[in-house]
């Protein structure tokens, strides 16, 4: 039986938020680093409209690696799955999310999947369009379509904070610039990549893209097919091989559901034709997940019996 009430949820929050004393907030991107520490908050988005939150659910979150699975749904609109995989992997990977080791030892030099950072910048690279500006409004408009909310909009703040501080980004960059896997202007794809890491939401928005994703690529209001059906399955899987870093195995085996995690400590969990999650907690364990927010929906799925598996 799913959630029934926000009461329930306020409960599993309430037992999920000591946790978040284990953790530390992303200090190495200086505007992330004023988030507090022990905040706490989820939203669960059904089909039917009915929605149950809990914590500070208005409270903004910047979507960071949350923003590589909806730039992989719309690269593979743009272009086709033959041409995004010639030059992006599907595997998983034990390494960490901003590893260059794979690139170096792998022929040919592509990255293993699009949720590492390698991956993802090759895949923000294939968004069509004739300028930085150009692309980053057609993510920026799909992305309000996904969450039903044309107001979504990113934190320049965190983009300019996160542009100063990409170095080992460009370093990646450069290296898939020589191989070929990327042409262009390097640091017109860095501001690209992050202002698509630095749009913003709450965790409502979060939970209503993750349903679009849990339906298949259908908007559970209007009925329209947002993204066909392969791409969403596509995503989901990407989301339960690779969506939570180098910890995904295990989350698969204790949690079981498709999602994709920032180093914001924001959650998208996608519950396959069920119901969408969003999650805000910003304390982070050693792999870059949301400490308190993975305890949250470890009880989550425990309570509710979530696992696919």
């Amino acid at each position: 039986m799913p959630c029934q009430s926000s009461d329930e949820l306020k409960e599993l929050v309430k037992e999920a938020r000591p946790i978040a004393k284990q953790g530390r907030v992303a200090d190495y991107i200086p505007a992330l680093g004023k988030a507090n520490p022990i905040d706490l908050s989820i939203a669960i988005n059904y089909p039917d409209g009915r929605c149950y939150s809990a914590g500070d659910i208005e409270r903004k979150i910047s979507l960071q690696s949350i923003s590589k699975v909806i730039t992989l749904a719309l690269v593979l609109m743009d272009r086709s799955k033959e041409y995004v995989f010639a030059r992006v992997g599907m595997e998983p990977t034990g390494d960490p999310f901003n590893s260059i080791a794979k690139l170096e030892t792998m022929a040919p030099s592509k990255p293993l999947n699009p949720m590492i950072n390698a991956g993802a910048l090759a895949v923000t690279h294939m968004i069509k369009g004739n300028s930085v500006e150009d692309r980053f409004q057609r993510l920026l408009l799909f992305i309000r379509e996904l969450a039903g909310n044309d107001t979504i909009q990113y934190n320049e703040e965190i983009a300019r904070s996160e542009f100063e501080t990409a170095n080992l980004n460009r370093a990646l960059c450069y290296f898939l610039k020589q191989h070929h896997i990327i042409e262009g202007d390097v640091e017109q794809l860095i501001d690209l990549y992050t202002k698509q890491c630095a749009i913003e939401m709450n965790c409502l928005d979060l939970s209503r893209i993750g349903l679009v994703f849990a339906l298949d690529g259908i908007d559970p209001q209007t009925g329209k097919q947002i993204m066909p059906m392969k791409i969403a399955r596509i995503c989901k899987t990407f989301m339960v091989t690779c969506g939570m870093y180098n910890a995904s195995g295990e989350f698969a085996i204790k949690i079981g559901i498709p999602a994709k995690s920032g180093v914001s400590g924001g959650i998208m969990g996608a519950v396959p034709g069920k119901f969408g999650i969003g999650i805000f907690g910003p304390a982070l364990d050693d792999k870059g997940n949301s400490i308190a927010g993975i305890k949250l929906l470890e009880l989550l799925s425990k309570t509710y019996n979530l696992s696919m598996f």
